[in-house]
């Protein structure tokens, strides 16, 4: 059973308090693996890297960042399985042939994610969602924290309406550092 979520990036702009109208957002869809201890352990490796390598962006970027970093993570779902396979982790530029894929049925690496327009409304099945508050700031000043906002489990609005309108009444969780939501949220491996 998949677990859908929405993940909004988010910058503010210097001056909002609330969301407006000149705040820089980014919206994902993730079809799987969209509960808090998934998704917060991949915000946290994702903005480790970014840390280390001072490539944060903005929230355009993040959410591109999210979205590759989460495709290459299931594509060894696929690569090397010890089946009957012509796609080999030596040779990856095999996912980009067509023919290779005949004997995959609808692969989530290339289904499991949706860049989402933020105007057109949520699909209405998801789980959870999140907002990831990036900071306002010169991307090549030292690293700052990021905030998350998550949702309670299905606390928000599940229809086909107005995205802004199932953000707004959502019921959260958590909101705070992106680090203080790992430990109070994710439960620590056995």
């Amino acid at each position: 059973m998949s677990t859908r979520s929405q993940l909004r990036f988010i910058q503010r702009s210097e001056t909002a308090g609330e969301q407006s109208d000149t705040d820089r957002i980014a919206q994902i869809y993730r079809h799987s693996d969209g509960y808090p201890d998934s998704v917060l352990r991949d915000l946290v490796q994702l903005k480790e890297l970014l840390d280390e390598t001072r490539t944060e962006r903005g929230p355009a970027y993040a959410a591109a960042q999210f979205l590759f970093l989460d495709t290459l993570s299931t594509m060894t779902l696929y690569v090397d399985e010890g089946r009957d396979r012509s796609i080999h982790a030596d040779q990856p530029s095999d996912l980009l042939e067509p023919d290779n894929m005949e004997h995959l049925d609808q692969p989530m690496f290339l289904l499991g994610h949706g860049v989402e327009n933020p105007a057109d409304g949520i699909h209405g099945d998801e789980e959870y969602l999140y907002v990831v508050e990036l900071p306002t700031r010169n991307p090549f000043d030292d690293p700052s924290e990021w905030t998350v906002k998550v949702s309670g489990h299905s606390a928000f609005p599940r229809w086909d309406g107005p995205t802004e309108e199932a953000f707004e009444r959502a019921s959260w969780q958590f909101h705070g550092p992106l680090e203080h939501a790992l430990e109070e949220l994710v439960a620590e491996p056995a």
